[in-house]
This record gives C-alpha cells, sequence and structure tokens, in this order.
C-alpha cells in the first residue's frame, strides 16, 4: 500500500545504512581483524573507533549529510576509513579514479564540488591543477591532523542518515566524452553484498582481497560488504600476484576479483609456489572476455567456481551474474542466470517484450541498482524512462532461462576491466588538425579481453603522423584508453546504414584481418 492509499512516507527503520551495519559487525566481533594493509592491521574494534574520529573530524571541518568528500588514492586503510565515516555521517565520498588524467579529475571534481579531496602522495602531481578553494588533506601527517582535530563531542554527534541517502560515488565514462557520476545509495550497497551472499555461495566468514581500485564497484562493493558481516578484507596498492596469493593462505575469501590481463601472471604465481588457497568462493568475472583455457586452468589452481557474470557501476555484479562455470571446466557455451533479486525484460527499440531466442535490450529492477547520474538529470531521466533501467545491452533468452550477451547497444569497449567509450576517443581525434574523421571499434585482445583500434580519415594533404596522435592523446587520456593501432583509410571505407549510423562491425574485422596498421600504444 502506498502513502496516497493512506499510509505515511517510509518510516527510516524500514531502511539499513552502511555504518549502522557496520558498526553492528565491530560489536559481535571486536576482536577479529578488519583491515590488512601490508604489515598494518587493524581490529574491528580499532576500526570503529577510528572511523568515529574521523567522523568527528568532518562535523568539524563542515560536512554535513549530502555533502561530497572526494578520494584519490590507491587502496589503503585511509580510503576505507574515508568510506566508512561518510557512511556514518551522511556524506557522499566521490571515488576519484587515479587512471584518469588531471584533466579528466578536475572535471569529476567540478562536477560534484567536493567540502575535501583527501590525496595520497602517489598522486600529489594531479592535484597541481586543481582549484586553489578546494582544500587538500594530504595522507600522513596531514591525515593525523585532520584526525585530531574533532572533539568529543564532534566524535559522539548523531545523524540522522537513512537508507536511500547516497554513499558513493563512482565515476564511469560517458558516451557523450565526459564522465558520469552514477550515486550508489546505501541500500543498493547493502543489496549487492546479500546478492552476492544469495548466488555464489558467500559465508560470512568470507573475506575479500581488494586489488583492484576502490574506485570501481568490483572493489568498493564487496569490501563494504565484507566489512558489514564481520570478514577480513586485504588492501593492495594494484594487482600483486604475490600478495594475493600470500592473503588467500591468510583467510578465506568470498569473490576473488580477476580481470582480463591479470590471470596468467596469478596463475604462474600459484603453481610457482605450489599455493593452496584457505578456500574461494567464486572468483573471475566477464567469463566473455576470458580465453577458455585461461578460465579452466585459473579455476582449477583456485579450487573455486569461475563467475560467468555481466553487470555494470549502474547495477553492481547484477543482472545476470546467477550462475558459474566449474572449477576446472573449459566452458562451451556461456548463457548466463539472472541474478537474485532482480527483475528483467528484454525490450525491442518500441519498448516491447521480445519472443523467448530474439535479441532485446535489458531493462531492469532491483534494489541493487544506482539511484541516478549527480547533477545530470537528463541523463537521469533517459536511464530510468518507463520505470526500468535501461542498460544499453542486448540479450535473447533460450528455453532454459539462459541469458546470452549479443551486443552492446550503447556501444562500449571492455579493456581489462576498464570501460572504454569510443565516443571519448573519437571526440579528441575529430579535433586534430589534419583529421576529417575518426571511428573507434573494439578488437579481441588475448591479454586484456578487448583493446580500442583507431581508424582515421585524413583532410586532404594534411595527414598527422602516427608520433602526432600518440602525443595528443597520451595528454588528454588515461592509458589504458589508447588505441593500440591506428590505421589511415578514406572517408568511403566508413559504410553507414540507412538511419546514417556507422558500421563499427565491418571496421572491427578489418581490425581482426590485420590489415596494414601503425602501433601507438
Amino acid at each position: 500500500m502506498s502513502a496516497a492509499a493512506g499510509l505515511a512516507p517510509v518510516p527510516p527503520a524500514l531502511g539499513g545504512t552502511v555504518g549502522g551495519m557496520f558498526r553492528d559487525a565491530a560489536l559481535g566481533n571486536p576482536l577479529g581483524i578488519a583491515l590488512r594493509e601490508g604489515a598494518r592491521s587493524l581490529t574491528y574494534r580499532d576500526l570503529d573507533a577510528e572511523v568515529d574520529r574521523l567522523a568527528g573530524a568532518l562535523r568539524a571541518a563542515g560536512v554535513t549529510r549530502g555533502d561530497r568528500v572526494a578520494i584519490l588514492s590507491e587502496n589503503s586503510i585511509e580510503f576505507v576509513l574515508i568510506m566508512l565515516a561518510a557512511a556514518r555521517t551522511g556524506a557522499i565520498a566521490a571515488c576519484l579514479n587515479w587512471r584518469q588524467t588531471a584533466e579528466e579529475i578536475g572535471y569529476c571534481l567540478r562536477l560534484t564540488a567536493p567540502r575535501l579531496l583527501f590525496l595520497s602522495d602517489r598522486f600529489s602531481a594531479l592535484a597541481e591543477p586543481l582549484p586553489a578553494a578546494l582544500r587538500i588533506v594530504a595522507f600522513g601527517a596531514g591525515f593525523r591532523d585532520f584526525l585530531a582535530s574533532a572533539t568529543g563531542d564532534d566524535a559522539r554527534t548523531e545523524v540522522p542518515v537513512e537508507s536511500e541517502d547516497g554513499l558513493l560515488i563512482l565515476f564511469t565514462s560517458g558516451t557523450t566524452g565526459r564522465p558520469k557520476a552514477p550515486v550508489i545509495s546505501h541500500r543498493a550497497v547493502i543489496a549487492r553484498g546479500l546478492m552476492m551472499r544469495a548466488d555464489w555461495g558467500v559465508r560470512r566468514s568470507d573475506g575479500f582481497i581488494a586489488w583492484s581500485p576502490l574506485s570501481h564497484m568490483a572493489a568498493a562493493d564487496p569490501t563494504l560488504a565484507s566489512l558489514m558481516q564481520g570478514s577480513t578484507v586485504t588492501l593492495l596498492p594494484g594487482f600483486d600476484p604475490a600478495g594475493i596469493v600470500e592473503a588467500l593462505a591468510q583467510h578465506p575469501v568470498g569473490w576473488m576479483i580477476l580481470m582480463p590481463g591479470m590471470i596468467e601472471r596469478l596463475a604462474e604465481e600459484l603453481e610457482g609456489r605450489n599455493a593452496r588457497p584457505v578456500r574461494v568462493a567464486a572468483a573471475g568475472c566477464m567469463a566473455n572476455l576470458v580465453p577458455a583455457e585461461q578460465i579452466a586452468r585459473i579455476s582449477r589452481l583456485l579450487a573455486a567456481p569461475f563467475l560467468n557474470s555481466f553487470g555494470s557501476t549502474e547495477t553492481g555484479i547484477a543482472p545476470a551474474s546467477g550462475n558459474w562455470i566449474a572449477a576446472g571446466e573449459a566452458p562451451l557455451s556461456l548463457g548466463k542466470l539472472q541474478s537474485t533479486a532482480c527483475e528483467i525484460r528484454l525490450v525491442d527499440s518500441a519498448g516491447q517484450e521480445v519472443p523467448e531466442g530474439q535479441t532485446g535490450e535489458i531493462w531492469l529492477r532491483s534494489p541493487g541498482l544506482f539511484s541516478g547520474y549527480w547533477a545530470d538529470p537528463q541523463a537521469t531521466a533517459e536511464a530510468f524512462a518507463g520505470g526500468w533501467y535501461r542498460m544499453g545491452d542486448d540479450f535473447r533468452r533460450d528455453a532454459e532461462g539462459l541469458l546470452h550477451f549479443a551486443d552492446r547497444s550503447k556501444y562500449l569497449i571492455k579493456s581489462g576491466g576498464e570501460n572504454i567509450y569510443p565516443a571519448e576517443i573519437e571526440l579528441i581525434l575529430r579535433n586534430l588538425d589534419g583529421v576529417s574523421d575518426a571511428v573507434v571499434v573494439r578488437r579481441p585482445d588475448p591479454k586484456w579481453g578487448e583493446v580500442p583500434v583507431a581508424f582515421i580519415v585524413a583532410a586532404p594533404d594534411r595527414r598527422p603522423s602516427a608520433a602526432q596522435v600518440r602525443a595528443v592523446l597520451e595528454a588528454r587520456l588515461a592509458r589504458f584508453k589508447l588505441p593500440k593501432e591506428i590505421h589511415f583509410i578514406e572517408d568511403r571505407d566508413i559504410e553507414r546504414n540507412t538511419t546514417g549510423k556507422i558500421r563499427r562491425d565491418l571496421l572491427e574485422r578489418r581490425a581482426l584481418a590485420g590489415t596494414r596498421a601503425e602501433e601507438i600504444g
């Protein structure tokens, strides 16, 4: 029954918050290890106390419910502290992707207008072009001084945080060439953790190894889920096969995140050490982008099934991540099972459901969904048109109910776990002197899953060199977005359909054919 039918607005008690659930986990397991980072570790009791101190310091700095606090850092105890303190104060942690350029980071900061920026020494150079008015708290002595600024009253003040309040902003590239800022609520974070436990057999004692950036949902979601259930999170500053193997031998793991480009190196480390993990409930992700033999090898070494997943920053690991590939198996089919707590429709361009076996775009309803794009009402309205979230990804459902990925209706390149939108690269290329048109397509890659390849139409008598193109792209883009090849073609080589849309599939075939190209990255 809705409020219009006689009920008052939903009371806060009907929702949960990440800060409250973490506090309860600390009360239930005070002496358990919550965080490990190298030689540093914090018990749940100590971490809870540090979160209270930082929450008090945020309040003393004038941070109130709904304010943003930005983080630009590698994975660290401080990073997690800030997320949990934001959860406790009602603030939103804007988690900047350190793989972006200074220009991209500056745009994200202007978009979200944070009260504070927490900055690690490793990325201090990226702070040089930032707005002078932005208060920066540097890790180390600056962070310790900031913690000391809290008074006893600040630390004890309770803030009425609610389930639908935003907790995280995890930036993702947009099809317009500018990053978007999906807002992830407390409700969504809690639901995502419960869905992982429901579908993958994750136990309360299973922790997480956060080696991929905490600025991505692939690390942020399971880190917070683990801390809400009282298990151990090991923090690594990046992909470190030796560190991962060591952590696997220390505590059980729920989801061992693996991405294209990293799997073979971890397999070599496991084989070289003859290592056996304590327990892994599920490993991997994005099976479509990983060779079958790699799936079989790593899942056998981890003694864990490989996730046959499909999701996004906006959805979490849902909606099509409910099944897995048995340990040691080289899959012949990658049909996916609909995740728990998701409603899915496959629809045509008119919004009508397609029959079984036909391809349609996924429309989704789920408690794990994001709340919209920060400061972008138009993009939010378009994404949620008709009361469903429109993913922009096409699937077909077979007679057994499995979902088979067909294509991305919003053309996207997934490279080593990163999303790359061709429109962003094309915008830069088309503005280069001597370029009249440009198209970027995906090409399968045994290491990264997919990589971008650029096709450029040069203006008459003014063709830029590959070195000139590279110099401009390196100055404007994160390295993982750089095209691996550049092809100079004629305008007639870019074919379009009857509505004027570029036939990217034809250029993909050309990229696969190995025609003459200049390497640029």
